[in-house]
């Protein structure tokens, strides 16, 4: 008789964990590159044609439900939602994002476009000094140009 209690209650244990890490690769799945933004082609702040770009619905169900929902549960709960959604979510970037260093940029940038800057300023400091380097072996007395 123990033995099927503790069976039982490892196996509700378990299903507990598959749902637990279910919920955890979706929130992951919300989270990674390919997240939820706002669209720049939308009417009003383009949160409902990210959210149907993101979940592939029709934008015009999307929008008809807002609506609906707008108009039957008053401003308050979806108004307010909308809004702060609108609010959270960021802009959906301009050219489509291929790996993740992309993604890494277009997140920095997002949050802190200083830091962005920097980085890219960086980088050209670090690309103009490998050229000064190789110039001045070029044109140094030592180099054969054979």
């Amino acid at each position: 008789m123990r033995r099927h209690e503790r069976y039982k209650r490892s196996f509700q244990f378990e299903k507990c964990k598959r749902r637990y890490h279910g919920l955890k690769d979706r929130l992951e799945a919300l989270a990674s590159s390919r997240g939820i933004y706002r669209s720049r082609k939308g009417l009003f702040m383009g949160v409902c044609r990210g959210l149907a770009e993101y979940f592939n619905f029709s934008v015009f169900w999307l929008r008809i439900v807002t609506l609906l929902l707008f108009l039957f549960t008053g401003f308050w709960p979806i108004g307010v939602m909308y809004i702060v959604a609108g609010l959270l979510l960021k802009m959906e970037p301009v050219s489509p994002l291929h790996n993740e260093k992309d993604q890494e940029f277009y997140d920095t940038y997002t949050h802190s476009r200083q830091s962005a800057v920097q980085r890219i300023k960086r980088k050209f400091e670090n690309i103009e000094r490998r050229i000064q380097r190789m110039e001045h072996t070029v044109t140094s007395r030592e180099f054969d140009w054979e």
